[in-house]
């Protein structure tokens, strides 16, 4: 079973900047991502990465600021996050994804992390 292990997360302000990594144990998955749960809202998803060379979806709140990368060699894979507002206060969690027939879900994902944004 695989266990995903996100951190990175902070305290930055708005305009600011972050790098989040999340680290795999166990058996590794093709397609990674991350989404995020805002308080008092629905998880929501942020990128979803294939390892195949398809390339990665990310979410329109994100597109352009936010950019996925992989480190096969680590078990890794990282989030770095431009741009940030409040609006992107949010705990971050990595997973397991795959394009479903009304989007993107995931699954398997780890502890999160919290990432705040001041304004």
């Amino acid at each position: 079973q695989v266990q995903l292990v996100e951190s990175g997360g902070g305290l930055v302000q708005d305009g600011g900047s972050l790098r989040l990594s999340c680290a795999a144990s166990g058996r590794t998955f093709n397609t990674v991502g991350w989404l995020r749960q805002a308080p008092g809202k629905e998880r929501e998803g942020v990128v979803c990465h294939s390892s195949s060379g398809a390339g990665a979806w990310y979410g329109d709140s994100v597109k352009g600021r936010f950019a996925n990368s992989r480190d096969h060699s680590k078990n890794s894979v990282y989030l770095q996050m431009n741009s940030l507002t409040p609006e992107d206060t949010a705990i971050y969690y990595c997973a397991k994804c795959w394009a479903g027939v009304n989007g993107y879900e995931y699954e398997d994902w780890g502890q999160g992390t919290q990432v705040t944004v001041s304004s």
